[in-house]
């Protein structure tokens, strides 16, 4: 089944060249079926390949799926055409009065690692968000620095610097097989990383509820659950595109910023390679398995949601 985008949304186009089910919402309508209302709150600078990495992989799965985009209220991006914005997203302040709900929601990363969660011009909002998600939406999927405010809202979870950035794309061993969000993974999976503070295997564990599903000798835990608040948190990059870090990498090196070569990226790791993609088929899986999970216990009326 596809995902339901606008026609005019750029995501539209690439995502039906690459041969994902799209639907418009005119032939939608005609559907006897309610698709599941999936929210992307998305923090990152540039909006439309954020928008395409993540419609990507929710649109891969069998069901109908509704995407709505929401930005911050006050918070204005300097990084995405302000008519861009003004026609496909909404602020929160009119999601939160509307009284709508959410099957799902993925609360994206934001490149602000540097700063004190509480010297985010935006942390009150987000706070509200992360508040608001547990009476109106179903699960919700924290990604990197996303995630990482997630748990300290929630836990008092600390995020500490790196003495360097932690960046390329490392093996990953799973260490909770049995939960339903890794059906169908390897025993080891590549994840790419990007990012200069880290989460504590220790701090994470002694938080009630919360399970390291996949972690990293090299770079820390990646994938948390926590299975009671139908809550995950993601601190890599399972979205990433096969040339996101070369992206990145290149813009470090053209701005003479200092960085590594991305660790396990590159053949030989040789930067004049073209990087191959080791994760495309976990990526698809992990979120697939969300949105299956979602589906199987989300209420068919969203106004009868309860907290968890």
């Amino acid at each position: 089944m596809p995902i339901k985008l606008p026609e005019n949304l750029p995501a539209y186009d690439v995502l039906s060249r690459e041969g994902v089910m799209v639907m418009s919402e005119s032939r939608a309508g005609r559907q006897d079926i309610r698709p599941l209302r999936i929210g992307l709150l998305n923090l990152m600078p540039k909006k439309i390949q954020t928008e395409n990495q993540f419609a990507r992989l929710i649109g891969a799965t069998p069901l109908q799926i509704e995407l709505s985009l929401i930005r911050m209220s006050e918070h204005q991006t300097k990084n995405t055409a302000a008519e861009h914005m003004e026609e496909f997203y909404r602020p929160f302040s009119d999601i939160k009065a509307s009284g709508e709900k959410f099957d799902g929601l993925i609360i994206t990363g934001a490149p602000i690692e540097h700063l004190p969660y509480e010297e985010v011009s935006y942390w009150d909002e987000l706070r509200q968000i992360f508040d608001w998600t547990q009476d109106n939406v179903y699960s919700t999927f924290g990604v990197c620095w996303g995630a990482m405010a997630m748990a300290y809202h929630f836990h008092d979870i600390p995020k500490y610097d790196l003495p360097h950035k932690a960046f390329g794309c490392f093996p990953h061993p799973v260490e909770r097989a049995g939960s339903h969000i890794l059906r169908g993974l390897s025993d080891e999976v590549y994840v790419p990383v990007s990012r200069w503070t880290e989460l504590r295997a220790d701090d994470i564990r002694n938080a009630p509820g919360m399970d390291i599903l996949i972690s990293s000798p090299e770079t820390g835990p990646c994938l948390i659950e926590e299975p009671a608040q139908r809550r995950l948190y993601v601190f890599n990059h399972f979205e990433y595109d096969n040339d996101t870090l070369k992206q990145e990498y290149d813009r470090d090196v053209a701005n003479g910023t200092p960085i590594n070569v991305p660790t396990h990226y590159y053949p030989q790791n040789d930067p004049a390679q073209t990087p191959k993609n080791l994760w495309r088929g976990s990526a698809h899986l992990i979120y697939g398995n969300w949105i299956n999970e979602i589906y199987q216990g989300t209420p068919y009326d969203l106004a009868t949601l309860t907290r968890p």
